[in-house]
Protein backbone atom coordinates (compact mmCIF):
# COMPACT_ATOMS: atom_id res chain seq x y z
CA UNK A 1 0.00 0.00 0.00
CA UNK A 2 1.29 3.25 -1.12
CA UNK A 3 0.90 6.88 1.35
CA UNK A 4 1.79 10.26 1.17
CA UNK A 5 4.64 11.68 3.23
CA UNK A 6 5.13 15.06 4.31
CA UNK A 7 7.24 15.75 1.28
CA UNK A 8 4.36 14.64 -1.68
CA UNK A 9 6.08 11.89 -2.51
CA UNK A 10 4.72 7.76 -2.14
CA UNK A 11 6.08 5.39 0.01
CA UNK A 12 5.45 2.00 0.85
CA UNK A 13 3.77 1.24 3.95
CA UNK A 14 4.85 -1.77 5.86
CA UNK A 15 2.27 -4.35 7.05
CA UNK A 16 1.64 -5.06 10.16
CA UNK A 17 1.73 -8.20 11.85
CA UNK A 18 -0.93 -8.32 14.31
CA UNK A 19 -2.53 -11.51 12.85
CA UNK A 20 0.35 -13.58 14.80
CA UNK A 21 -0.20 -12.26 17.91
CA UNK A 22 -3.92 -12.89 17.38
CA UNK A 23 -3.56 -16.57 16.51
CA UNK A 24 -0.90 -16.38 19.47
CA UNK A 25 -3.84 -15.58 22.11
CA UNK A 26 -6.05 -18.11 20.90
CA UNK A 27 -3.03 -20.79 21.38
CA UNK A 28 -2.87 -19.88 24.61
CA UNK A 29 -6.38 -19.63 25.51
CA UNK A 30 -6.99 -23.17 23.64
CA UNK A 31 -4.33 -24.34 26.25
CA UNK A 32 -6.11 -23.44 28.73
CA UNK A 33 -9.17 -24.32 27.46
CA UNK A 34 -7.78 -28.47 26.99
CA UNK A 35 -5.65 -28.24 30.11
CA UNK A 36 -9.48 -27.27 31.95
CA UNK A 37 -11.07 -30.52 29.98
CA UNK A 38 -7.66 -32.64 31.52
CA UNK A 39 -8.08 -31.68 35.01
CA UNK A 40 -10.48 -34.61 35.77
CA UNK A 41 -7.90 -36.95 33.75
CA UNK A 42 -4.87 -36.68 36.21
CA UNK A 43 -6.77 -36.02 39.24
CA UNK A 44 -9.35 -39.25 37.91
CA UNK A 45 -7.07 -41.87 39.78
CA UNK A 46 -6.98 -40.31 43.34
CA UNK A 47 -10.92 -39.42 42.55
CA UNK A 48 -11.36 -43.44 41.94
CA UNK A 49 -9.65 -44.38 44.93
CA UNK A 50 -10.93 -42.03 47.09
CA UNK A 51 -15.15 -42.22 45.63
CA UNK A 52 -15.04 -46.33 44.96
CA UNK A 53 -15.71 -45.75 41.93
CA UNK A 54 -14.87 -48.66 39.01
CA UNK A 55 -14.04 -47.96 35.65
CA UNK A 56 -17.48 -48.12 33.70
CA UNK A 57 -18.58 -45.39 36.24
CA UNK A 58 -15.53 -43.24 35.30
CA UNK A 59 -15.91 -43.54 32.15
CA UNK A 60 -19.47 -42.15 32.32
CA UNK A 61 -18.03 -39.16 34.46
CA UNK A 62 -15.42 -38.41 31.43
CA UNK A 63 -17.89 -38.68 28.95
CA UNK A 64 -20.10 -36.08 31.00
CA UNK A 65 -17.46 -32.97 28.86
CA UNK A 66 -18.72 -34.96 25.73
CA UNK A 67 -22.41 -35.09 25.72
CA UNK A 68 -22.83 -31.22 26.81
CA UNK A 69 -20.18 -30.44 24.00
CA UNK A 70 -21.64 -32.40 21.03
CA UNK A 71 -25.63 -31.06 22.15
CA UNK A 72 -24.12 -27.24 22.76
CA UNK A 73 -22.19 -27.51 18.87
CA UNK A 74 -24.91 -26.38 16.94
CA UNK A 75 -26.41 -23.52 19.78
CA UNK A 76 -23.12 -22.29 20.01
CA UNK A 77 -22.50 -22.31 15.90
CA UNK A 78 -25.02 -20.17 16.12
CA UNK A 79 -25.04 -17.85 18.56
CA UNK A 80 -21.31 -16.76 17.01
CA UNK A 81 -23.24 -16.16 13.97
CA UNK A 82 -26.11 -13.81 15.61
CA UNK A 83 -23.81 -12.36 18.25
CA UNK A 84 -20.08 -12.43 17.37
CA UNK A 85 -17.38 -14.10 18.52
CA UNK A 86 -15.58 -11.40 20.68
CA UNK A 87 -19.00 -11.49 22.93
CA UNK A 88 -19.70 -14.84 22.85
CA UNK A 89 -16.60 -16.35 23.62
CA UNK A 90 -15.71 -14.00 26.72
CA UNK A 91 -18.60 -14.96 27.56
CA UNK A 92 -17.96 -18.48 27.85
CA UNK A 93 -14.48 -17.95 29.23
CA UNK A 94 -16.08 -16.72 32.35
CA UNK A 95 -18.96 -19.75 32.46
CA UNK A 96 -16.60 -22.18 32.16
CA UNK A 97 -14.09 -21.12 34.36
CA UNK A 98 -16.52 -21.17 37.30
CA UNK A 99 -17.67 -24.36 36.21
CA UNK A 100 -14.05 -26.03 36.39
CA UNK A 101 -13.39 -24.31 39.75
CA UNK A 102 -16.95 -25.93 41.03
CA UNK A 103 -15.90 -29.17 40.51
CA UNK A 104 -13.43 -29.03 43.28
CA UNK A 105 -16.92 -28.67 45.52
CA UNK A 106 -17.27 -32.48 44.97
CA UNK A 107 -15.04 -33.25 47.73
CA UNK A 108 -17.60 -31.73 50.19
CA UNK A 109 -19.37 -34.77 49.15
CA UNK A 110 -19.11 -38.92 49.10
CA UNK A 111 -19.81 -41.34 46.84
CA UNK A 112 -22.52 -41.13 44.19
CA UNK A 113 -23.74 -37.30 45.62
CA UNK A 114 -20.09 -36.81 44.86
CA UNK A 115 -19.72 -38.40 41.23
CA UNK A 116 -23.22 -37.12 40.39
CA UNK A 117 -21.49 -33.00 41.43
CA UNK A 118 -18.31 -34.03 39.19
CA UNK A 119 -20.34 -34.98 36.50
CA UNK A 120 -23.11 -31.89 35.98
CA UNK A 121 -20.06 -29.33 36.76
CA UNK A 122 -18.14 -30.88 33.99
CA UNK A 123 -21.65 -31.09 31.44
CA UNK A 124 -21.27 -27.29 32.53
CA UNK A 125 -17.90 -26.51 31.74
CA UNK A 126 -18.44 -28.67 28.22
CA UNK A 127 -21.64 -26.72 27.75
CA UNK A 128 -20.11 -23.38 27.64
CA UNK A 129 -16.61 -24.24 26.08
CA UNK A 130 -18.61 -25.61 22.84
CA UNK A 131 -18.17 -21.76 20.80
CA UNK A 132 -14.60 -21.53 21.73
CA UNK A 133 -13.20 -23.68 18.83
CA UNK A 134 -15.58 -22.79 15.64
CA UNK A 135 -14.70 -19.02 17.32
CA UNK A 136 -11.08 -19.98 16.67
CA UNK A 137 -11.60 -21.24 12.80
CA UNK A 138 -13.87 -17.85 12.06
CA UNK A 139 -10.82 -15.98 13.32
CA UNK A 140 -8.10 -17.26 11.75
CA UNK A 141 -10.39 -17.35 8.41
CA UNK A 142 -10.98 -13.66 9.03
CA UNK A 143 -6.93 -12.75 9.89
CA UNK A 144 -5.09 -14.82 7.68
CA UNK A 145 -4.43 -15.55 3.79
CA UNK A 146 -5.20 -18.83 2.45
CA UNK A 147 -1.72 -19.17 2.70
CA UNK A 148 -1.16 -18.93 5.99
CA UNK A 149 -4.15 -20.16 7.46
CA UNK A 150 -2.66 -24.12 7.33
CA UNK A 151 0.12 -22.77 9.73
CA UNK A 152 -2.01 -20.32 11.48
CA UNK A 153 -4.92 -23.32 12.67
CA UNK A 154 -2.40 -25.92 13.74
CA UNK A 155 -0.70 -23.16 15.69
CA UNK A 156 -3.91 -22.98 17.86
CA UNK A 157 -4.48 -26.59 17.12
CA UNK A 158 -1.23 -27.49 18.68
CA UNK A 159 -2.12 -25.66 21.75
CA UNK A 160 -4.14 -29.08 23.53
CA UNK A 161 -0.34 -30.72 23.09
CA UNK A 162 1.27 -27.96 24.59
CA UNK A 163 -1.63 -27.79 27.69
CA UNK A 164 -0.20 -31.34 28.89
CA UNK A 165 3.50 -30.19 28.37
CA UNK A 166 3.14 -27.00 30.61
CA UNK A 167 -0.30 -27.77 33.19
CA UNK A 168 0.11 -31.73 33.85
CA UNK A 169 3.30 -31.23 36.13
CA UNK A 170 1.89 -28.57 37.41
CA UNK A 171 -1.51 -30.32 37.73
CA UNK A 172 0.09 -33.59 39.09
CA UNK A 173 2.31 -31.91 41.60
CA UNK A 174 -0.76 -29.75 42.89
CA UNK A 175 -2.50 -33.15 43.15
CA UNK A 176 0.10 -34.94 45.29
CA UNK A 177 1.16 -31.84 47.41
CA UNK A 178 -2.50 -30.45 48.54
CA UNK A 179 -5.20 -32.97 46.70
CA UNK A 180 -7.22 -33.35 43.87
CA UNK A 181 -10.21 -30.95 44.35
CA UNK A 182 -7.42 -27.93 44.72
CA UNK A 183 -6.59 -28.77 40.76
CA UNK A 184 -9.92 -27.36 39.95
CA UNK A 185 -9.76 -24.13 41.76
CA UNK A 186 -6.39 -23.02 40.62
CA UNK A 187 -7.13 -23.75 36.66
CA UNK A 188 -10.85 -22.19 37.12
CA UNK A 189 -8.59 -19.05 38.33
CA UNK A 190 -6.59 -19.22 35.38
CA UNK A 191 -9.10 -19.64 32.96
CA UNK A 192 -10.55 -16.03 34.43
CA UNK A 193 -7.49 -14.25 34.20
CA UNK A 194 -7.36 -14.70 30.38
CA UNK A 195 -10.19 -13.01 30.14
CA UNK A 196 -8.53 -9.58 30.11
CA UNK A 197 -6.74 -10.43 27.75
CA UNK A 198 -8.98 -11.47 25.18
CA UNK A 199 -11.14 -8.14 25.95
CA UNK A 200 -7.94 -6.41 25.18
CA UNK A 201 -6.39 -7.80 21.95
CA UNK A 202 -9.43 -9.36 20.14
CA UNK A 203 -11.16 -6.88 17.22
CA UNK A 204 -11.86 -7.39 13.51
CA UNK A 205 -8.63 -6.93 11.31
CA UNK A 206 -9.93 -3.78 9.76
CA UNK A 207 -10.99 -2.00 13.48
CA UNK A 208 -7.87 -3.24 15.66
CA UNK A 209 -6.12 -0.26 16.57
CA UNK A 210 -2.57 -2.08 16.62
CA UNK A 211 -3.06 -3.12 12.54
CA UNK A 212 -2.42 -0.91 10.02
CA UNK A 213 -4.21 -1.38 5.54
CA UNK A 214 -1.21 -2.81 4.80
CA UNK A 215 -2.05 -5.97 6.99
CA UNK A 216 -5.65 -6.09 5.98
CA UNK A 217 -5.44 -5.68 2.47
CA UNK A 218 -2.42 -8.42 2.40
CA UNK A 219 -5.61 -10.72 3.98
CA UNK A 220 -7.92 -9.58 2.04
CA UNK A 221 -5.73 -10.26 -1.48
CA UNK A 222 -4.37 -13.90 0.04
CA UNK A 223 -8.18 -14.97 0.70
CA UNK A 224 -9.09 -13.53 3.69
CA UNK A 225 -12.11 -12.97 5.46
CA UNK A 226 -11.22 -9.79 7.31
CA UNK A 227 -14.72 -9.66 9.59
CA UNK A 228 -14.17 -12.50 12.33
CA UNK A 229 -17.87 -12.45 11.87
CA UNK A 230 -17.91 -13.77 8.13
CA UNK A 231 -20.47 -11.47 6.96
CA UNK A 232 -20.99 -8.70 4.54
CA UNK A 233 -22.36 -5.54 6.04
CA UNK A 234 -26.85 -5.19 5.78
CA UNK A 235 -26.27 -9.46 4.97
CA UNK A 236 -29.08 -11.01 6.94
CA UNK A 237 -28.09 -13.19 10.06
CA UNK A 238 -28.63 -16.93 9.41
CA UNK A 239 -30.19 -18.97 12.58
CA UNK A 240 -29.57 -22.48 12.62
CA UNK A 241 -31.71 -23.50 9.56
CA UNK A 242 -32.80 -27.39 9.42
CA UNK A 243 -32.30 -26.74 5.54
CA UNK A 244 -28.74 -25.34 5.66
CA UNK A 245 -27.54 -27.90 8.45
CA UNK A 246 -29.22 -30.54 5.65
CA UNK A 247 -27.29 -29.24 2.66
CA UNK A 248 -24.05 -29.38 4.90
CA UNK A 249 -25.16 -33.20 6.06
CA UNK A 250 -25.65 -34.60 2.17
CA UNK A 251 -22.58 -32.86 1.20
CA UNK A 252 -19.83 -35.68 0.50
CA UNK A 253 -16.73 -33.68 1.13
CA UNK A 254 -18.11 -32.38 4.32
CA UNK A 255 -19.28 -36.42 5.80
CA UNK A 256 -15.66 -37.36 4.88
CA UNK A 257 -14.36 -34.42 6.90
CA UNK A 258 -17.00 -35.51 9.57
CA UNK A 259 -16.43 -38.91 9.88
CA UNK A 260 -11.94 -38.33 10.03
CA UNK A 261 -12.76 -35.60 12.46
CA UNK A 262 -14.82 -37.79 14.83
CA UNK A 263 -11.52 -40.33 14.54
CA UNK A 264 -8.78 -37.64 15.06
CA UNK A 265 -10.41 -36.80 18.06
CA UNK A 266 -11.33 -40.38 19.50
CA UNK A 267 -7.31 -40.16 19.43
CA UNK A 268 -7.31 -37.20 21.40
CA UNK A 269 -10.06 -38.32 23.68
CA UNK A 270 -7.95 -41.16 24.70
CA UNK A 271 -4.88 -38.83 25.61
CA UNK A 272 -7.11 -36.41 27.68
CA UNK A 273 -9.33 -39.06 29.48
CA UNK A 274 -7.61 -42.31 29.82
CA UNK A 275 -3.80 -41.84 29.04
CA UNK A 276 -2.61 -40.96 32.79
CA UNK A 277 -4.76 -43.51 34.03
CA UNK A 278 -2.97 -45.73 31.58
CA UNK A 279 0.23 -44.55 32.98
CA UNK A 280 -0.82 -45.80 36.92
CA UNK A 281 -2.76 -48.12 36.91
CA UNK A 282 -1.55 -50.27 34.14
CA UNK A 283 2.04 -49.36 34.23
CA UNK A 284 2.47 -48.45 37.91
CA UNK A 285 3.38 -44.94 38.33
CA UNK A 286 2.43 -42.37 40.95
CA UNK A 287 0.39 -39.38 39.94
CA UNK A 288 3.65 -36.67 40.27
CA UNK A 289 5.48 -39.12 37.94
CA UNK A 290 2.49 -39.27 35.57
CA UNK A 291 1.85 -35.79 35.29
CA UNK A 292 5.39 -35.48 33.86
CA UNK A 293 5.75 -38.86 32.06
CA UNK A 294 2.30 -37.65 29.91
CA UNK A 295 4.27 -34.16 29.03
CA UNK A 296 6.60 -35.83 26.90
CA UNK A 297 4.65 -37.42 24.63
CA UNK A 298 2.53 -33.80 24.73
CA UNK A 299 5.30 -32.11 23.47
CA UNK A 300 6.24 -34.65 20.86
CA UNK A 301 2.46 -34.15 20.09
CA UNK A 302 3.08 -30.09 20.00
CA UNK A 303 6.01 -30.13 17.83
CA UNK A 304 4.10 -32.37 15.59
CA UNK A 305 1.18 -30.38 15.38
CA UNK A 306 2.85 -27.08 14.27
CA UNK A 307 4.73 -28.93 11.88
CA UNK A 308 1.80 -30.34 10.39
CA UNK A 309 0.05 -27.27 9.31
CA UNK A 310 3.69 -25.36 8.33
CA UNK A 311 3.91 -28.38 6.19
CA UNK A 312 0.77 -28.09 4.64
CA UNK A 313 1.75 -24.42 3.97
CA UNK A 314 4.56 -24.95 2.30
CA UNK A 315 2.82 -27.79 -0.20
CA UNK A 316 0.67 -25.08 -1.00
CA UNK A 317 3.62 -22.57 -1.52
CA UNK A 318 5.58 -24.80 -4.24
CA UNK A 319 1.85 -25.05 -6.03
CA UNK A 320 0.65 -28.27 -5.05
CA UNK A 321 -3.45 -28.01 -4.70
CA UNK A 322 -5.42 -27.26 -1.81
CA UNK A 323 -6.69 -30.98 -1.63
CA UNK A 324 -2.76 -32.32 -1.72
CA UNK A 325 -1.80 -29.71 0.69
CA UNK A 326 -4.25 -30.77 3.02
CA UNK A 327 -4.65 -34.36 2.63
CA UNK A 328 -1.10 -35.81 2.62
CA UNK A 329 -0.02 -34.67 6.15
CA UNK A 330 -3.11 -35.86 7.51
CA UNK A 331 -2.88 -38.99 6.33
CA UNK A 332 0.85 -39.44 6.89
CA UNK A 333 -0.19 -38.56 10.64
CA UNK A 334 -3.31 -41.03 11.24
CA UNK A 335 -0.46 -43.89 9.86
CA UNK A 336 1.74 -43.02 12.20
CA UNK A 337 -0.38 -42.53 15.18
CA UNK A 338 -0.53 -46.56 15.05
CA UNK A 339 2.77 -46.59 16.81
CA UNK A 340 0.74 -46.87 19.80
CA UNK A 341 -0.10 -50.44 19.56
CA UNK A 342 3.55 -51.30 20.22
CA UNK A 343 2.68 -50.40 23.97
CA UNK A 344 1.23 -53.56 23.71
CA UNK A 345 4.33 -55.94 23.22
CA UNK A 346 6.90 -53.82 25.76
CA UNK A 347 7.54 -53.78 29.49
CA UNK A 348 9.70 -51.07 29.70
CA UNK A 349 8.33 -47.71 30.50
CA UNK A 350 11.07 -45.27 28.57
CA UNK A 351 9.46 -47.70 25.54
CA UNK A 352 6.14 -47.22 26.31
CA UNK A 353 6.92 -43.19 26.56
CA UNK A 354 8.55 -43.40 22.97
CA UNK A 355 5.49 -45.33 21.51
CA UNK A 356 3.13 -42.81 22.70
CA UNK A 357 5.15 -40.07 21.96
CA UNK A 358 5.28 -41.12 17.89
CA UNK A 359 1.45 -41.92 18.15
CA UNK A 360 1.15 -38.45 19.58
CA UNK A 361 3.19 -36.97 17.15
CA UNK A 362 1.52 -38.22 14.35
CA UNK A 363 -1.82 -37.41 15.32
CA UNK A 364 -1.03 -33.98 15.89
CA UNK A 365 0.65 -34.05 12.41
CA UNK A 366 -2.82 -34.75 10.67
CA UNK A 367 -4.61 -32.85 12.96
CA UNK A 368 -5.40 -30.33 10.44
CA UNK A 369 -9.59 -30.41 10.85
CA UNK A 370 -9.87 -26.90 11.23
CA UNK A 371 -7.35 -26.00 8.29
CA UNK A 372 -10.02 -27.86 6.38
CA UNK A 373 -12.85 -26.06 7.84
CA UNK A 374 -11.74 -22.81 7.41
CA UNK A 375 -11.08 -23.55 3.53
CA UNK A 376 -14.57 -25.18 3.56
CA UNK A 377 -17.35 -23.89 5.76
CA UNK A 378 -19.11 -21.72 3.77
CA UNK A 379 -19.25 -17.87 4.04
CA UNK A 380 -22.43 -16.82 5.37
CA UNK A 381 -22.84 -19.56 8.00
CA UNK A 382 -19.00 -20.36 9.32
CA UNK A 383 -20.46 -20.20 12.99
CA UNK A 384 -23.24 -23.17 12.31
CA UNK A 385 -20.94 -25.33 9.97
CA UNK A 386 -17.97 -24.63 12.54
CA UNK A 387 -20.63 -26.09 15.10
CA UNK A 388 -21.89 -28.58 13.52
CA UNK A 389 -18.09 -29.45 12.30
CA UNK A 390 -17.56 -29.83 16.00
CA UNK A 391 -19.99 -31.72 16.60
CA UNK A 392 -19.59 -34.80 14.73
CA UNK A 393 -16.24 -34.58 15.67
CA UNK A 394 -17.19 -34.38 19.74
CA UNK A 395 -19.28 -37.51 19.44
CA UNK A 396 -16.36 -39.78 19.99
CA UNK A 397 -15.89 -37.82 23.21
CA UNK A 398 -18.59 -39.79 24.35
CA UNK A 399 -17.98 -42.56 22.75
CA UNK A 400 -14.18 -42.79 23.36
CA UNK A 401 -14.42 -42.98 27.38
CA UNK A 402 -17.15 -45.15 27.81
CA UNK A 403 -15.76 -48.10 25.50
CA UNK A 404 -12.64 -47.94 26.79
CA UNK A 405 -13.76 -47.98 30.30
CA UNK A 406 -15.72 -51.09 29.17
CA UNK A 407 -12.81 -52.48 27.91
CA UNK A 408 -10.94 -52.34 30.60
CA UNK A 409 -13.68 -53.67 33.28
CA UNK A 410 -14.31 -56.47 30.99
CA UNK A 411 -10.62 -57.53 29.77
CA UNK A 412 -8.72 -56.38 32.96
CA UNK A 413 -6.19 -54.63 31.03
CA UNK A 414 -5.56 -51.70 28.10
CA UNK A 415 -4.73 -53.75 25.78
CA UNK A 416 -7.97 -53.64 23.58
CA UNK A 417 -8.28 -50.63 24.41
CA UNK A 418 -5.13 -49.33 22.59
CA UNK A 419 -6.37 -51.93 19.51
CA UNK A 420 -9.77 -49.66 19.75
CA UNK A 421 -7.98 -46.44 19.77
CA UNK A 422 -5.43 -46.87 16.71
CA UNK A 423 -8.49 -48.37 14.70
CA UNK A 424 -9.77 -44.84 14.37
CA UNK A 425 -6.33 -43.75 12.20
CA UNK A 426 -6.94 -45.89 10.05
CA UNK A 427 -10.41 -45.14 9.14
CA UNK A 428 -9.33 -41.32 9.08
CA UNK A 429 -6.74 -41.93 6.59
CA UNK A 430 -9.00 -43.77 4.79
CA UNK A 431 -11.55 -40.91 4.87
CA UNK A 432 -9.56 -38.43 3.39
CA UNK A 433 -8.31 -40.82 0.49
CA UNK A 434 -11.26 -42.13 -0.45
CA UNK A 435 -14.37 -40.27 0.76
CA UNK A 436 -13.58 -36.20 0.82
CA UNK A 437 -12.73 -35.77 -2.56
CA UNK A 438 -11.99 -32.27 -3.99
CA UNK A 439 -11.18 -29.15 -0.92
CA UNK A 440 -12.74 -26.54 -1.92
CA UNK A 441 -14.93 -23.83 -0.22
CA UNK A 442 -18.82 -24.53 -0.14
CA UNK A 443 -21.39 -22.51 -1.77
CA UNK A 444 -24.78 -22.52 -0.20
CA UNK A 445 -27.61 -23.09 -2.69
CA UNK A 446 -30.41 -20.58 -1.90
Amino acid sequence: MTIQNNTGTSTIQKKTNVRWLIVTILFVLTAVNYADRATLSMAGSSIQKELGLTSISMGYIFSAFGWAYVIAQLPGGWLLDRFGSKRVYAICLVFWSFSVMLQGSAAFFTGLTAAAVLFCFRYLMATFEAPSFPANARIVAAWFPKQERGTASSIFNAAQYFATVIFAPLMGWIIHSYGWHYVFLVMGCIGLCMLFVWLKFIYDPKEHPMSNQAEVDYIAEGGGLVSMDMQQAGEKKKGPSLKLIKQLLTNRMFLGIYLAQYCINALTFFFISWFPVYLVQARGMDILHAGFAAAIPALCGFGGGILGGVFSDFLLHKGYSLSFARKLPIVLGMLLSMTMIGCNYVDSIPLVILFMALSFFGKAFGALGWAVGSDTFPREIAGLAGGLFNMCGNISSITTPIAIGYIVAKTGSFEWALVFTVAHGVIAAFSYLFIVGDIHRAELQH
